[in-house]
């Protein structure tokens, strides 16, 4: 089958489109507003951009009033955010701060989640989070679209501190995915999260491309 996606002329009924981009990580994004109230909400179009600088985007669509999302007014107000590892253990938090909840009001406190204070930035951390990033504004991006929710606010920032919780390692410094469970997106309803991996490593034995590969800087 095929479909034009500007008539969403597919039949089904919900539209497939989000269900073939999967499995999606979240952007469980903290942030403060211009008057100090601490904002939470989860993003599933989230990722890194690149890994020297590490830098890394999410992509919020608009209320559905059709206003920009807090959690963007936010990050252009303070030029600040912290990306929090949404994992399984934590699934309900993050559905719950999911809710379109007014701007005064503290989805920490709503999910009933502890804060951890940030390092260099000035929004709080998860602090049941194994992973959090703090982040600087470097831009946003304004794509227009249809309707009161098309439109889309592609936020990237640069990663100035990474918090990884020493129980989140393994005993040879790797992040234990099997462990944490990240969680992830998928279509309609549905998330997933992460509890098997394999290793497959590049068919070349090119030592800078494999560094690269593996995450390490080539200088």
């Amino acid at each position: 089958m095929h479909y034009d996606p500007e008539r969403d002329d597919h039949g089904f009924r919900h539209s497939p489109f989000k269900s073939c981009v999967v499995p999606r990580p979240i952007g469980w994004i903290s942030t403060l507003s211009a008057d100090g109230v601490a904002n939470l909400a989860p993003f599933s179009q989230f990722q890194n951009i690149t890994y020297d600088p590490p830098i890394v985007m999410f992509s919020a669509n608009q209320r559905t009033t059709g206003h920009r999302k807090d959690t963007v007014v936010n990050v252009e107000a303070t030029g600040e955010f912290v990306w929090n590892m949404a994992t399984y253990e934590l699934r309900e938090a993050v559905n719950l701060s999911s809710s379109e909840f007014p701007p005064d009001v503290d989805e920490f406190e709503a999910a009933g989640l502890e804060k951890l204070p940030s390092l260099v930035v000035g929004p709080p951390r998860v602090a049941a989070s194994p992973v959090q990033f703090e982040c600087r504004h470097l831009q946003t991006v304004r794509i227009p679209g249809n309707g009161d929710m098309g439109s889309a606010d592609i936020v990237l920032g640069r990663v100035v501190r990474i918090h990884i919780r020493d129980d989140a390692l393994t005993q040879d410094g790797r992040l234990d995915i099997e462990k944490i469970k990240p969680l992830a997106r998928l279509g309609y309803f549905n998330y997933t999260y992460v509890d098997k991996q394999f290793e497959m490593p590049p068919p070349d034995d090119d030592p800078r491309r494999r560094k690269g590969l593996a995450g390490d800087r080539v200088r």
